[in-house]
């Protein structure tokens, strides 16, 4: 064997010796330019080739005791610990005591019981499952989760346990849910007939982590704990208030010599063949996406092209983030009990000092971008769907045009004809075109936005969603009403104040962070609201009150209505069309129909007057038979007609169409003429006509009820 001199051998000892003095320092300076000493503090370590080679603490771990972070100092690295509890259910499925294609009810069964499709537990490592987040839900019940004194998992499943449905189909999108890693902390219980947290201490044991755990209680005694602390804009510190106990999802308490042992035991596991550890970091097997895994993101480090797996964890002042950039075999690890520190930022801040530069990609657009626009005016400001089903709203705002999507606002600086970009980054481009927004990234790849149709929402639409809607899972109602200016108001049964609301279109609105769609019955009544908070998303409010037909319209000047009277003796009834001013005073009214029963139900405004919609008994060949009359601006009878079977046949509203007008209402169909024996359902029924009255097909859609 050649043996190098000895003054070789200290000459690269001094050079590696150099290089870590030099990105140590660099490291240092980042840190103690954001934090003060006497501040809250920050831990931070860094693991290179199974080494580590950057261990620091920085500030307090607790103010009013007067005590630095150091290596015996536990921390909440809150949704950080997701891995963790993903990583739990990964061993117990190699050691095929479970199955990640294993439908969660198989150890639940008491969840979702009318959930069709198959709910399964790789869905929720991955955020696919579509249970709702329980965070937005007890917001709803305004029942806060951090004012929820002894909050534990128990509670979360009860809560859980009353949802009827999920907010999506299972595997279809993803929704970053902490309840989903409730469920999985309950399935790890019922497999292993070991609470959880009980189980999961011996786990941290067998890895070497020997200072992790999740308290038992949120009065737990956490020795060496750090206290959470925030400055809400005054300069002075408050501590965090903890009262929840809840595990799996987060409050997992650590050291930061723990979690560096385990960035070692990472980045070592192929040279020990470490199945468990080596398929924590990579996609799981199946999954319908490939950007999230267990308890990780796996697309590359936000702020570079470097390849990368990550996670971030926020509760209270805690905060974490672990990011390892696995090209380099490169971990940093970050956790503060500093409210005001970003560990995104500061772990992103550190990877430049440890990491190579890379050179800034060229712009390379999709074909589509360099092709000759063919259509000659699109219109940019417009509304839009994207292809997750969310509204995007394209406005112009003191000249200036904005990308608006709920809450979020950015504003498009136009750069010519119909093409636009950001204006936080001048690469991206945004093209309007004749049915479609288009956003060109500088990957290549491009996002669609189709055009919607959907009308604006008139006065009547307005009136006809307000009403008393109730969930049934979460037994809150919410509230619609118009204000004496027009504005529709909501208020939640659970919540002391009323909102504005900002009608988006005829089908959708928000609130503040809510968001409302409206979903309709066949003869166009608002019948169900599906309302989204954060995410808890696409929940069913089902309207209790005010089902009726449209009977009143705004005019310019008042409104005009129809109503059903009965004639003297009571034996008929006829339609009475009556036109008021703006202060409700008459203005002058027509009575309208036969010699029996004739009932109105709704009236819709046309170019040249007004339909009339309802029942008739006078005329026609059936019981009942749809009942249509047109009459002038001044209620004068231009037409009448009738459409029926033999039996009873009920018009409650009108839509307007290209050739005239659909009459939409119910038919009875009946197997047999004997009124005693036979059997009749009644069946959505819609019949076309023309301008003049005049049938042009008539369709029957489903049926309603036997009878």
């Amino acid at each position: 064997m050649v043996k190098l001199p000895l003054t070789l051998i200290s000459c690269v000892f001094a050079l590696a010796l150099t290089s870590q003095n030099n990105f140590t320092k660099k490291i240092d300076s980042i840190i103690e330019a954001s934090i003060d000493k006497n501040d809250p503090g920050m831990m931070v370590g860094v693991v290179k080739n199974g080494q580590i080679i950057y261990e620091k603490y920085y500030g307090m771990a607790n103010l009013s005791h007067k005590l630095k972070m150091d290596k015996n100092t536990r921390s909440n690295i809150a949704s950080t610990a997701k891995q963790f509890t993903a990583l739990m259910i990964l061993k117990l499925s190699l050691e095929d005591k479970v199955s990640l294609e294993d439908d969660i009810r198989t150890y639940l069964p008491t969840l979702y019981p009318k959930v069709k499709e198959d709910i399964k537990i790789r869905h929720l490592i991955n955020h696919t499952s579509g249970i709702r987040e329980y965070i937005g839900l007890m917001d709803l019940q305004d029942k806060a989760w951090w004012t929820r004194v002894g909050l534990d998992n128990n509670d979360i499943i009860e809560l859980l346990e009353k949802q009827e449905d999920l907010a999506f189909k299972p595997g279809s999108q993803y929704q970053y849910s902490n309840s989903g890693y409730t469920v999985l902390a309950q399935i790890i219980e019922k497999v292993t007939d070991k609470k959880f947290k009980v189980y999961a201490k011996t786990f941290f044991e067998s890895l070497g982590m020997k200072n992790t755990e999740f308290p038992r209680g949120y009065m737990t005694v956490i020795t060496n704990k750090a206290e959470a602390y925030s400055d809400w804009g005054g300069g002075e510190w408050y501590e965090d208030i903890k009262v929840t106990k809840t595990a799996g999802e987060g409050f997992l308490f650590t050291t930061l010599k723990d979690q560096l042992i385990y960035e070692q035991a990472l980045q070592n596991a192929k040279k020990q063949n470490n199945e468990l550890l080596i398929k924590s970091q990579l996609a799981i097997d199946n999954s319908e996406i490939k950007t999230y895994g267990f308890g990780l993101r796996l697309f590359n480090w936000y702020y570079g092209p470097h390849k990368a797996v990550h996670h971030d964890g926020g509760t209270y002042g805690y905060k974490s983030q672990t990011v390892r950039f696995t090209d380099e075999n490169l971990s940093i690890f970050v956790m503060t009990n500093n409210g005001k520190i970003g560990t995104d930022d500061m772990a992103d801040q550190i990877s430049k000092v440890l990491l190579k530069p890379t050179k800034e990609k060229e712009s390379t657009y999709a074909d589509r971008y360099f092709e000759t626009i063919k259509n000659k005016n699109p219109q940019v400001y417009a509304q839009y769907r994207s292809s997750k089903g969310q509204l995007i709203r394209i406005e112009d705002e003191y000249n200036k045009t904005y990308f608006k999507r709920g809450n979020l606002k950015i504003e498009l600086i136009e750069e010519k004809n119909y093409l636009y970009h950001p204006n936080y980054d001048d690469r991206q481009k945004i093209i309007f075109y004749d049915d479609e927004m288009v956003l060109f990234d500088t990957d290549g790849s491009t996002t669609e936005f189709k055009k919607i149709n959907t009308p604006l929402a008139k006065a009547q639409d307005l009136e006809a969603l307000v009403g008393t809607y109730h969930n049934l899972e979460l037994d809150i109602n919410l509230t619609l009403r118009l204000s004496e200016d027009n504005i529709l108001k909501v208020k939640f049964s659970t919540k002391s104040n009323e909102r504005d609301v900002e009608v988006l279109n005829k089908e959708e609105m928000q609130s503040g962070n809510f968001i409302f769609k409206v979903e309709r019955d066949a003869f166009d009544r608002p019948v169900k609201l599906i309302v989204s908070l954060g995410r808890a998303t696409n929940m069913s409010f089902k309207k209790k009150t005010n089902l009726k037909f449209q009977p009143k319209i705004k005019t310019e000047n008042g409104h005009i209505q129809v109503s059903t009277i009965d004639s003297k003796n009571g034996d008929t009834s006829d339609i009475l069309l009556t036109k008021n001013d703006g202060e409700g005073n008459e203005e002058w009214f027509k009575r309208l129909g036969g010699k029996s029963w004739d009932k109105a139900s709704s009236i819709i405004d046309t170019e040249d007057g007004y339909l009339i919609v309802g029942s008739t008994s006078s005329y026609g060949v059936g019981n009942y038979d749809f009942y249509v009359i047109k009459v002038n601006k001044k209620g004068n009878k231009i037409w009448q007609n009738t459409y029926g079977k033999s039996d009873n046949d009920y018009a409650y509203t009108a839509e307007k169409v290209d050739d005239g007008y659909i009459i939409k209402g119910t038919t009875q169909l009946c197997d047999s003429k004997d009124v005693l024996s036979r059997t009749c359902t009644n069946n959505v029924w819609f019949v076309t006509i023309d301008k003049n009255g005049e049938e042009l097909s008539n369709q029957v859609l489903e049926a309603i009820n036997k009878q």
